[in-house]
């Protein structure tokens, strides 16, 4: 259990990390107020966990989950900052804006996960 801990506390880390960069990559390209970071990594970081549990799951790799799933891509998606974004645009006044992003982030998340996953399959069947 307590090797269990420490990857996902590593993974996490790491993840975090790489959610900042991206984040921070993301804003000097965009300057915008639509929250266009968060949402990109929660995309990306979906779109990674469907690639990654397929092949994980087909080559028996399933030890690698507490830090690559959980740890990692749990600390590089932000759905509490997804959360965060959404109510600070409401809060705002610009209800259309936090409509579109709450459901860009769950449609376009959900589309990632299956392109990871449909690629995986395609790539590692």
């Amino acid at each position: 259990m307590l090797t269990t801990l420490l990857q996902v506390a590593l993974g996490g880390a790491i993840g975090a990390a790489l959610r900042f960069i991206s984040g921070v990559a993301v804003l000097r390209v965009w300057q915008g107020n639509f929250p266009v970071a968060i949402l990109s990594v929660n995309v990306l970081g979906s779109f990674l966990m469907g690639l990654f549990v397929v092949w994980s799951f087909q080559r028996g790799m399933g030890h690698l989950n507490p830090f690559v799933m959980t740890g990692l891509l749990g600390g590089f998606t932000t759905f509490s900052a997804f959360s965060l974004e959404a109510y600070t645009l409401f809060e705002k006044g610009q209800v259309g804006a936090a409509g579109l992003y709450v459901g860009l982030s769950v449609v376009c998340s959900i589309l990632g996960l299956m392109a990871g996953v449909l690629i995986a399959r395609g790539l590692w069947a």
